[in-house]
């Protein structure tokens, strides 16, 4: 197969979809799909980088019987000049027109047994003066929970391996780790959930290669999350499970907004603030120096849940 963005963008789209879809059924209620595009013209001011053209589709599901808010975005942008986040290991493509696309995606349940999820599937290529495309795919999925679960961490963990294990048995300890350093706020000094996997930059062995990688992962979602929030979005709950739900929100919004690259180079790169900002939980609630009560459930998240462990 040789480098071709039309077969990316044709997988996520279909794949945007097969999640949406399975989702309404699970949720009862139906996702708004706003479809939007966004023409080319100008440069920002404050990063001295060309507002590319680009096209959209944002599935938003609000107020839901299970999602409190889900969002599944699909974007393709495009611009004249590579933005900073982007070659930021890559020096040498300054300057470069380019092309980036994916399907990145929250879950944030209304029920705070059941856990928050995110996902994405991404492919960014440069397209240098001489005509050579410089590509790299990256995504990955990770599980955020409020109350652990020994099995729900041991199955979502397990799925992540399978749909790496056809590539090869070192792919999965490498994309575990990986997610474990990258889902870690460093100003708290505690990740950000159970991890599950994280890959970038990928482009070897050849285009073909790092594509099916990129789609495994891609397909094996739905079967990692869904079984979870199935079992949980019904479990009972009072307001003390609600009020611990939300507080843990906020280490979601502070990763999203200070740390995470997807975000940044969306901002940077002048794209759709609705659309890069749907990832955000809907309420959320910030304490000062707060600490779990010794020998309760939401101690044990900290205790036990929010540690490296090899789950699978």
């Amino acid at each position: 197969m040789s480098v071709n963005s039309a077969s990316v963008k044709e997988y996520l789209l279909e794949l945007q979809e097969l999640i949406v879809e399975r989702l309404e059924q699970v949720d009862g209620k139906t996702f708004i799909r706003d479809k939007w595009e966004r023409a080319a013209g100008g440069t920002s001011t404050e990063t001295k980088t060309s507002i590319g053209k680009g096209e959209g589709i944002s599935c938003i599901l609000e107020e839901g019987n299970v999602l409190e808010r889900g969002g599944v975005a699909f974007s393709h942008v495009q611009g004249d000049r590579m933005p900073a986040s982007a070659t930021a290991h890559r020096p040498e493509l300054a300057g470069c027109s380019w092309e980036a696309m994916g399907v990145s995606l929250v879950m944030h349940p209304r029920n705070p047994y059941a856990p928050t999820t995110h996902a994405n599937v991404r492919m960014f290529m440069a397209h240098r003066p001489d005509g050579e495309k410089v590509f790299w795919f990256g995504g990955g999925m990770d599980l955020t929970p409020y109350y652990g679960f020994r099995e729900d961490a041991v199955h979502f963990h397990q799925i992540c391996k399978n749909s790496l294990a056809p590539f090869g048995d070192d792919l999965y300890p490498k994309y575990k780790k990986w997610c474990d350093e990258y889902f870690f706020l460093k100003h708290r000094n505690e990740p950000r959930g159970i991890g599950g996997i994280f890959f970038d930059d990928l482009s070897l062995p050849d285009f073909e290669t790092a594509f099916a990688i990129q789609q495994s992962v891609g397909d094996h979602f739905l079967s990692a999350y869904v079984p979870l929030l199935e079992k949980r979005m019904n479990t009972p709950y009072g307001e003390r499970e609600r009020d611990f739900q939300l507080y843990r929100r906020g280490r979601y919004v502070e990763f999203n907004l200070v740390i995470d690259r997807g975000t940044i180079f969306g901002l940077q790169s002048n794209g759709r603030t609705e659309s890069i900002l749907l990832s955000m939980p809907p309420l959320v609630k910030w304490r000062y120096d707060w600490h779990p009560e010794p020998d309760t459930p939401e101690a044990e998240l900290y205790d036990v849940f929010l540690k490296p462990e090899d789950w699978a």
